[in-house]
């Protein structure tokens, strides 16, 4: 591969999301770290492991190894580099699965990227995948050559979609481009099956399905259903909302449902938000009257002077039952209103059920969710509003190592009438500031949280936080401007797997790895003795596991060092841990989302967003026509299925 360095950060164009707009004076886990450990000792090359994660041996750029513990993982590591093709390590093949514009729905039209219609959108793969699940067929079994594949279509990129327009060219777009933008967005379910070691979609499948922002009816649920605050001149009930938006990242229930995100939602909506009785509720949430989208132009409900109360009918986790195509999409409203990366849920030993979601925004916060209701085995059917009634928590890190899980109640000080929370509902819609005031720890991005089904550990990714400070960097972070994250591992008590009990109050915390380049010793970087030159990486942001509790951590932002975003794979314990392996490169201008492995670890599904948006890139003339590379064929965001050449658990 051919490294290139012309990167274009697709949400450069909307800086908002890489603004810090939490007022709070929290500590950051920066200084919680600084106190805990004390910024010398980091400086003078003390190892992390010692200080942090009993067992764990971290090595800084001075001690970058040329050899080190044997890593369980036995693929041949794949070198960095960045070009317009995507790259898997040797012994592995790669098959794009699907791609924007194929047919998922009956009836769906051949794709042609000039003569694009909403109605041929409605029933094709939409844009920008991001999450993907994989749900074997039948329901309740493991079959990993027969299932359903549940993705996500966060947002899309209006100058690599349509001829002729530019990045910033909302306002110049027509109502059928808007439209096709709106009906791209969203979910799609598809049946596919392994033959002779090749991967297809089920043509004609019962299960397909494409879930939209411009038709699709959602049923809002829990505390917020029917409140005030979310009621609409077309539905005075607050009770269906239509579509769902910047669908990023998401997780399979136990049960057999997908998550689903709302993140960015605050850029989808015009008009003056101040002008609203919602306006400081929207200012906490980035909106501040210039979308990046065009949509009200000919949507009156995105925009906010003539439906006020909208936004707060997005912002939030929505369940998806795939195996059931008429069921109406849920927005599961106690889980809190915020920008959600995803939702990972597991059955505590107790049987209540815990999901942890994080807030993805500079110095934002982590949350996990304890239903009210034990989960019943015996009768699945009592389970299926089970995430309608419990307890939203907000995490605070402790320097003496523990994390203390705050709940979000009303009534209980600070969250009173006194301080404008006058119902639960309120302290969802309002989930942000609720945290603000019960003094939550600020996190530098939280997204991707998943429980390790081994161990029972949760990692957090941090992709970054540019805007610290040179007056900021500390133990934790010893550089300004940290571009490149970092992982978090919080073990809660009670023991390994499913022994683990989620829904205590108090965890312990550590660190898994800083992101960046031992080689480049202002990175100040730490990873597991024994990384290679190929092993490093940037922007931690979704993760998986494997059967053996193995990490696989996905990138979104690494081009801007100089190298493809992709998967890193590395040991979560033992001698190996934290050294990461690069496993799979993203082609030129995509990051690398939605891992998300069949039961029996044959088969990785990747998610490929945005490839060729890189700088000058156009609809016309892109910087990589990846997956195709045929001529008048734009760059298409697509996924991509990956085994091991000889059969066999990848790894």
């Amino acid at each position: 591969m051919v490294d290139n360095p012309h990167f274009f950060d697709p949400m450069d164009e909307h800086e908002d999301d890489d603004f810090a707009v939490n007022p709070s004076e929290q500590q950051t886990i920066g200084d919680i770290l600084a106190q805990r450990m004390g910024r010398r000792s980091i400086l003078k090359g003390m190892t992390f492991g010692a200080a942090l994660a009993a067992g764990s041996t971290m090595t800084s750029q001075a001690a970058l190894a040329l050899s080190g513990p044997k890593s369980s993982m036995t693929f041949k590591e794949l070198p960095l580099g960045y070009d317009e093709n995507h790259h898997v390590a040797e012994g592995y093949d790669s098959q794009v699965l699907l791609r924007w514009g194929d047919a998922v729905e009956q009836g769906a039209p051949a794709f042609d990227p000039d003569n694009q219609t909403t109605q041929a959108q409605l029933k094709q793969f939409g844009y920008n995948c991001d999450f993907v699940g994989y749900l074997p067929l039948p329901h309740g079994s493991q079959n990993s050559e027969h299932g359903l594949l549940c993705i996500n279509h966060e947002y899309t990129n209006r100058h690599l979609m349509f001829n002729g327009i530019g990045k910033n060219a909302q306002d110049k777009q027509s109502k059928d481009q808007i439209d096709i933008e709106m009906a791209a967005h969203g979910h799609t379910v598809v049946e596919i099956k392994k033959t002779e070691g090749q991967w297809a979609v089920v043509e004609g499948s019962d299960y397909a399905r494409r879930i939209n922002t411009l038709e699709t009816e959602m049923e809002l649920t829990g505390p917020v259903a029917g409140h005030d605050r979310v009621k609409t001149s077309a539905d005075p009930e607050g009770k269906t909302v239509i579509g769902t938006i910047n669908n990023c990242a998401g997780g399979v229930t136990p049960w057999g449902t997908v998550l689903i995100a709302e993140e960015n939602f605050h850029g989808y909506f015009g008009g003056d938000p101040a002008k609203t009785p919602e306006g400081a509720n929207y200012k906490r949430y980035g909106m501040k009257g210039k979308p990046y989208y065009g949509w009200h132009r000919f949507h009156d409900r995105f925009d906010v002077e003539k439906e006020p109360n909208e936004p707060n009918r997005f912002g939030w986790m929505v369940e998806i039952d795939p195996y059931n195509p008429q069921a109406k999409p849920k927005k599961r409203t106690s889980l809190g209103r915020f920008k959600h990366e995803g939702a990972n849920a597991l059955i505590n030993k107790d049987r209540h059920v815990v999901v942890y979601t994080g807030d993805d925004q500079r110095f934002e916060y982590l949350y996990k969710f304890v239903s009210k209701n034990k989960y019943n085995y015996a009768n699945q059917e009592a389970n299926k509003d089970i995430l309608d009634e419990g307890t939203l928590y907000v995490a605070q890190f402790r320097a003496d190592g523990n994390l203390f899980w705050l709940p979000l109640v009303q009534g209980r000080a600070p969250l009173t009438a006194e301080n404008g929370f006058n119902s639960q509902a309120d302290v969802l819609l309002e989930t942000r500031k609720a945290a603000d005031l019960l003094g939550a720890t600020p996190m530098d991005r939280p997204e991707d949280v998943e429980p390790n089904p081994v161990t029972g550990s949760v990692f957090m990714m941090l992709t970054n936080n540019t805007k610290r400070k040179s007056d900021q960097t500390d133990a934790s972070n010893p550089r300004a401007e940290n571009k490149h994250g970092h992982i978090l591992e919080m073990t809660p008590p009670g023991g390994r797997g499913e022994e683990a009990d989620h829904t205590s109050d108090v965890f312990k915390w550590n660190i898994f790895l800083l992101a960046g380049n031992p080689a480049n010793k202002a990175d100040g970087a730490m990873y597991g003795e024994g990384i290679s030159k190929d092993g490093w990486l940037s922007c931690p942001d979704n993760v998986a596991f494997d059967n053996k509790g193995r990490v696989w951590i996905a990138t979104d932002g690494a081009p801007k060092s100089g190298i493809a975003d992709g998967l890193w794979a590395a040991d979560a314990t033992g001698p190996a841990r934290a050294q990461t392996r690069h496993f799979f490169a993203a082609p030129l201008g995509a990051e690398l989302c939605g891992p998300c492995f069949t039961p029996d670890d044959s088969t990785l599904f990747v998610a490929i967003q945005h490839p060729g948006d890189t700088k000058e890139s156009t609809f016309a003339n892109p910087s990589t026509r990846w997956p195709d590379f045929k001529a008048g064929m734009p760059p298409r965001p697509s996924v991509v299925a990956i085994t091991k050449k000889r059969g066999g658990a990848i790894g």
